[in-house]
């Protein structure tokens, strides 16, 4: 049975994408810590991250870092936090999150609420910046 992130990835779900490419996709979190948090996944339906071989785990941080630097580069934050909690979707993940403080990553406190107009604008900004 394929994933809700697999139903993403093949459109049958909508999503606002940053970026993909043969191995990955990137799209904001609809239910997100800050604005510009950004969920990061392998296209292959993978549960746990650290079951993914050495390669694709690489290169999965790396592709990371680049969604990173793009949303660095549209959204005013010290840092991008990164999390990896792999408990609520069965399908391999890293959240990005931009953040001014380590609390701003704490995944018990309230979401930011955006429009879908909001959402879509965040997107295409950050898409704008990724390299």
């Amino acid at each position: 049975m394929s994933t809700i992130f697999t139903k993403i990835i093949k459109g049958d779900i909508p999503s606002y994408k940053i970026a993909e490419d043969a191995e990955h996709y990137a799209f904001l979190d609809i239910n997100p810590l800050s604005k510009g948090h950004v969920l990061v996944v392998p296209k292959a339906e993978v549960d746990y991250l650290f079951d993914l071989d050495a390669e694709s785990l690489g290169k999965l941080f790396v592709y990371s870092q680049r969604v990173a630097k793009a949303i660095e580069a549209t959204v005013t934050c010290e840092r991008i936090g990164v999390a990896v909690i792999g408990l609520e979707v069965p399908h391999a993940h890293i959240h990005l999150v931009p953040i001014n403080g380590v609390h701003d990553i704490d995944f018990s406190k309230p979401r930011v609420e955006l429009t879908p107009d909001e959402f879509a604008s965040l997107a295409s900004a950050i898409a704008a910046n990724f390299e």
